[in-house]
């Protein structure tokens, strides 16, 4: 898309920002209007996770993911390829499928029995010669784009020139390759959960290293001072390395003491955490026993939905070695739910004080990298991210990627 080549190019360049010592202003973690113009400029072009290949395991197994107001389909075609379409019937727009998951060797409409192929392809409608319009070749499915990166699979809904995951991860191919994502399996179930957060509140958080020791007593106990944090582009990289000092803390003390070795693993990945965030709001936990994805989806301006799952390789098949790993990741667990149940107290607090009249936008550090690479992009996707306070209401139909915005004339 033109409009944004100006704004990409100066993501690319790594161009100065000129507001690079302070945060994202307050008023655009609840403003509607921005909130609009993120679903446009951010939301839409980006690549969202669906679910794993392996959770495609037949012909005609299908996932949905619905989010920003559209419904996407992944599913597995009858010549094994996975494809992504709309979740929208082409005659009178109606759903063709309820819920997250399923298996269909057709997709037929509930409302007047249109019916798709797994492939996307128009094979049956009804009365096909009362619709005089009607070709059945040019109204199939209208496809969303799809990428396979490791396994997982990704959609989006435009293309604005965002790079593909693969491209996001390419710093790290070296150290996730050992993992083997590919051979991974859904462990829990997908957990989706309402949150009363503007979504990059949330991000905001996950990406925050100066938090780590004051408001996480059980990270600091198993991490020691080995948390650090680098931003790579469009990517962050986050890790922690347990320590051989023994925690107070039952499972802490359980989980540094029985975590089992995990052979296809290089030593130094066998106690570490590894977090990665691509932009604008997904995540990868990654540990030696498993990994979990989350991904904030923005519901509206003070909204959002987070959306969690876990997957791991096929345990081994002795039971004491099956049994070992189930107490590993157990233990994992409960370390992570008084993690998330910190941080959700603090993120809550922050949303609100996020909408105080008294607050612009505060000082940030230069060891805050993270959070100065989103807010680089934030700016320069929608150039009114610089304002501190607030425009008056109308702003965004002046809003202009090229910069030449509401500072030029007024409103």
């Amino acid at each position: 898309m033109a409009q944004f080549a100006n704004a990409f190019q100066t993501i690319a360049s790594g161009s100065g920002d000129p507001d690079a010592d302070w945060s994202l202003p307050g008023w655009i973690y609840g403003d509607p209007e921005f909130h609009e113009l993120e679903i446009e400029r951010i939301m839409r072009p980006s690549w969202q996770i669906v679910c794993h290949e392996s959770d495609l395991a037949q012909p005609g197994d299908w996932r949905t993911l619905d989010y920003i107001g559209e419904s996407v389909i992944v599913v597995r075609g009858d010549d094994g390829a996975i494809r992504a379409f709309a979740n929208v019937c082409r005659h009178r727009a109606m759903r063709l499928v309820e819920g997250t998951a399923g298996c269909a060797k057709k997709f037929v409409c509930p409302y007047h029995a249109w019916a798709y192929e797994t492939d996307g392809r128009l094979s049956g409608v009804p009365m096909k010669a009362d619709y005089p319009a009607l070709r059945l070749e040019d109204h199939g499915l209208s496809p969303v784009a799809l990428e396979i990166w490791h396994g997982f699979v990704f959609v989006r809904l435009s293309d604005a020139g965002f790079p593909s995951v693969a491209a996001m991860m390419a710093p790290f191919e070296a150290e996730v390759a050992p993992y083997r994502f590919e051979d991974m399996r859904c462990i829990s179930e997908l957990r989706v959960r309402d949150r009363a957060l503007n979504w990059k509140n949330l991000g905001d958080n996950y990406s925050d290293n100066l938090h780590i020791p004051v408001a996480h007593d059980g990270l600091t106990r198993i991490f020691g001072k080995s948390y650090e944090i680098s931003a790579h582009g469009w990517a962050d990289r986050m890790k922690g390395d347990l320590v051989e000092r023994l925690s107070d803390n039952p499972w802490e003390r359980f989980y540094q003491t029985h975590l089992p070795h995990v052979p296809h693993l290089p030593e130094v990945a066998q106690r570490r955490w590894l977090y990665y965030k691509l932009w604008p709001n997904m995540a990868f936990d990654i540990y030696a026993d498993q990994i979990d994805f989350m991904q904030w989806i923005p519901t509206g301006p003070t909204t959002c939905v987070l959306r969690e799952m876990a997957y791991a390789l096929p345990d081994a098949t002795t039971p004491d070695d099956r049994r070992a790993m189930k107490l590993a990741r157990y233990a994992n667990w409960r370390i992570n739910r008084v993690v998330n149940k910190e941080d959700t107290w603090l993120i809550e607090r922050v949303q609100q004080g996020m909408a105080s009249h008294s607050y612009g936008a505060g000082p940030i550090g230069r060891s805050e990298v993270c959070l100065r690479s989103f807010a680089r992009k934030i700016r320069t996707l929608i150039p009114e991210a610089r304002l501190h306070k607030a425009p008056p209401k109308g702003w965004s139909r002046h809003s202009d990627l090229d910069g030449k915005d509401q500072h030029d004339e007024p409103l």
